[in-house]
């Protein structure tokens, strides 16, 4: 297995009318959500064998989720279903190229169940990436399940990465969401967030104070997410920055997360940082011409034909 993914599994609801307020959009479309699903999907479409630990309610929601991973080949077997708990469902209003507004239902989320014993360690170990986020570490016993999954990680040698995530609607507060992620920090090679996220993760809201900060946690890489600004990669000894890819925009959802897919599978074959931030922006671009996250993925072949174009308008 080349990655295993911990996380939050969870069901999508996007506007079929679009440029409506959320209030008055009367038809959906469903799709396969949830961070850490999406980065699954979106590792598995680029030729990775992924796995997934996660937990989902007993309702038809998790039905149709369970076969849409199996169908794009993420392996399911530690997904659990826990009964008295909620599917995550998500809401969201589409109103490019700016207006994306979410309403999140996680009352008794499912994925906050999540548990790791001898048989997660052991398949946790085959892999050679491990992927989990900061919405993981939100409740008990999730918590102390994806800390325990990230040591296991590291002492096996395992590439570990933390993409933080912050979603509010999971969190009592966001100065507890930067504490919790903090205390994983110790077992995760590379971070990924956004400047809001990486101000909670450090406390800091200057770029070289929050590169030193992450950085003197043991960790090797730092990515932060700039949005219209582009992307830039920090290590010890290095730094690299790249502008995003412009497109026509449908929806901005999933963009963070297709962005963690192309940077991981590059770095995952051991392409220079640079190609690695080429590869996640390209794959952000795919994701934000479409509407949806998972279902919005691109394929192998899709992103290298997109970096091929892309390089020749430059």
């Amino acid at each position: 297995m080349d990655a295993c993914v911990l996380g939050r599994i969870g069901y999508d609801l996007h506007a079929v009318e679009h440029n409506r307020p959320l209030a008055e959009v009367e038809h959906f479309s469903r799709h396969l959500g949830g961070s850490s699903a999406n980065i699954a999907v979106g590792l598995a479409r680029l030729g990775l064998r992924v796995g997934i630990i996660s937990c989902l309610g007993q309702d038809a929601l998790a039905d149709y989720l369970l076969g849409f991973l199996r169908e794009e080949g993420v392996d399911t077997q530690f997904v659990r279903q826990v009964e008295g708990y909620n599917t995550s469902l998500c809401l969201t209003e589409v109103s490019p190229p700016d207006r994306f507004p979410q309403v999140f239902y996680r009352r008794q989320a499912a994925d906050t169940r999540v548990q790791v014993g001898p048989a997660e360690r052991a398949y946790i170990q085959q892999a050679r990436l491990f992927v989990t986020n900061g919405t993981s570490l939100s409740a008990s016993p999730a918590r102390e399940a994806t800390l325990d999954a990230l040591k296991t990680a590291r002492e096996a040698g395992l590439r570990t990465v933390l993409d933080v995530d912050y979603r509010q609607s999971s969190w009592p507060s966001p100065k507890e969401a930067g504490c919790q992620a903090r205390a994983a920090l110790p077992w995760v090679d590379v971070v990924v967030g956004n400047q809001e996220e990486l101000l909670l993760l450090t406390g800091k809201d200057d770029t070289s104070a929050q590169v030193e900060a992450v950085l003197a946690n043991n960790v090797t890489l730092l990515v932060r997410k700039l949005g219209a600004k582009g992307v830039e990669a920090h290590t010890r000894t290095e730094s690299f920055s790249a502008a995003p890819i412009p497109v026509p925009v449908k929806s901005t959802i999933g963009a963070g997360d297709g962005f963690a897919a192309g940077f991981l599978y590059a770095l995952h074959r051991g392409l220079p940082l640079a190609e690695c931030l080429a590869h996640g922006n390209a794959a952000a671009a795919v994701v934000v011409s479409r509407v949806s996250c998972s279902d919005a993925m691109p394929r192998r072949e899709e992103l290298e034909e997109f970096l091929r174009a892309t390089s020749e308008k430059q």
